[in-house]
């Protein structure tokens, strides 16, 4: 049990003293400390609508049991940051920069810190449409001041809506917020230390579950200009495996190319269909609603084949034509990661027009996709290691030759690739020596 000396030890959560604190368990064989307060924010209705959000969405087309929500992940996330409290709390400067008022509002944010989620919400923010909000903006809808949920943020824990919102979205600047910001979303961050390892899991695969998390966080410590984190020597290994499982994770499930098949059917069904969408109302609907919507608004129109495709009574997803990468026509995935999604779709027309006329055959518009890789990055390598005999911090990027070469070689190239997909019965029509690349650049 926690000791009394600990700065943070009057926060219930932390503490676990008394009748006040159960647990609930999630998995893996994960007790989460669970307060009569807690409890109140996970009853509200704002936060029981993330039990109806999946974590992966289209991934369980690819691995049957991702099929684990934003509620589970929200409670492993707050649960990271009662251990990163408890630790980074024994830290004299981090003391005296995070208040304890300051520590309760992160444990909220840790908790609250996908409340603006909505369902297929990454494949839609992937897309980086003008119309889009991300996420993060979009949790103020669900912490306006007449919601249930900002009602027990000011009556059971004494914080309010824009304390929270300040640690997911920033506006304010200081020394606390920064150093909270980098605990939820930075190198080492406790998101990440949660969905590595719970996707790994529910996906059926080891990858992200082969870092030493404990080590990790045993490690931490408050970085030398005590805004955001860092780490002693001795976590050195532990935060290079963390970063490799993520790597691994992103080459073997997220980037997966039968997962990015079904993500790119869904972002250019909802690209065409967007114009006949409510989307405030839409953001607001659990994912089994939010499916049947679109399969609605699909009907008649050329993206049905690609609806029923994803959520009909039979898997059919588009197969690999082609790939492109930092390894093969390497000009031409460059070209075409820089197009934004609507040039993407026209391009996807024009390739598929084309393919018509070289097979001779009538084709659907949708029947040749192309998936391009995001403009933004996914792993960060800013995270500075203490060296205790000489008193100094270093980048981990200086330090480990693992970390080191991951980073000049650019993750991101290395493992989003761009891919021209198409229906099943298309690929079949189409010659084994059939040269895709030089028809695509045609189009280009």
């Amino acid at each position: 049990m926690p000791q009394m000396s600990h700065p943070y030890s009057d926060i219930p959560e932390l503490s676990q003293a008394g009748d006040e604190c159960g647990v609930v368990r999630i998995p893996t064989e994960q007790d989460v400390p669970f307060t009569h307060r807690v409890r109140a924010i996970v009853d509200s209705r704002e936060f029981q609508r993330l039990r109806n959000i999946t974590q992966l969405a289209l991934a369980s087309h690819v691995y049957p049991g991702a099929t684990h929500t934003r509620f589970e992940h929200a409670l492993g996330v707050y649960h990271n940051a009662l251990r990163y409290l408890w630790q980074l709390g024994r830290d004299p400067r981090f003391a005296g920069i995070v208040s304890a008022h300051d520590a309760e509002v992160l444990i909220v944010a840790a908790l609250l810190h996908d409340i603006g989620h909505w369902p297929f919400c990454h494949p839609i923010e992937d897309m980086e449409l003008p119309q889009m909000p991300p996420h993060e903006v979009f949790a103020r809808e669900f912490l306006r001041p007449e919601s249930e949920l900002t009602q027990v943020l000011e009556s059971r824990w004494g914080i309010t809506a824009d304390e929270v919102l300040d640690v997911l979205v920033a506006r304010s600047d200081s020394p606390s917020s920064r150093l909270r910001r980098s605990i939820l979303s930075g190198p080492i961050d406790i998101d990440k230390m949660d969905y590595l390892s719970r996707d790994s899991q529910h996906c059926g695969v080891p990858y992200g579950r082969h870092f030493d998390r404990n080590r990790l966080i045993n490690s931490l410590i408050v970085n030398e200009t005590g805004d955001g984190l860092a780490i002693t020597s001795k976590g050195r290994t532990a935060a290079e495996m963390m970063v490799f499982a993520r790597y691994v994770m992103f080459t073997e499930v997220y980037w997966h190319h039968a997962v990015r098949s079904a993500t790119t059917m869904f972002a250019r069904s909802f690209l065409e269909l967007m114009p006949t969408l409510d989307l405030n109302s839409l953001f607001r609907m659990s994912e089994p609603d939010l499916i049947r919507c679109l399969q609605t608004a699909a009907i008649g129109t050329p993206v049905a084949s690609l609806t029923d495709g994803l959520f009909g009574s039979s898997r059919r997803l588009h197969k690999r034509l082609a790939e492109f990468s930092i390894y093969y026509q390497e000009p031409l995935y460059r070209e075409l990661r820089q197009l934004a999604s609507p040039q993407l779709a026209a391009l996807s027309s024009r390739l598929t027009e084309q393919l018509a006329n070289e097979i001779g055959r009538e084709l659907s518009p949708v029947d040749v996709l192309i998936d391009a890789p995001p403009q933004h990055r996914e792993v960060e390598f800013r995270v500075d290691v203490w060296f205790r005999s000489s008193n100094e911090y270093r980048p981990l990027r200086e330090v480990s030759p693992i970390v080191d070469a991951m980073a000049k070689t650019q993750f991101d190239d290395c493992v989003k690739k761009v891919r021209i997909f198409a229906a099943p019965y298309v690929r079949e029509l189409i010659p084994v020596d059939f040269k895709m690349e030089a028809l695509i650049q045609d189009q280009v």
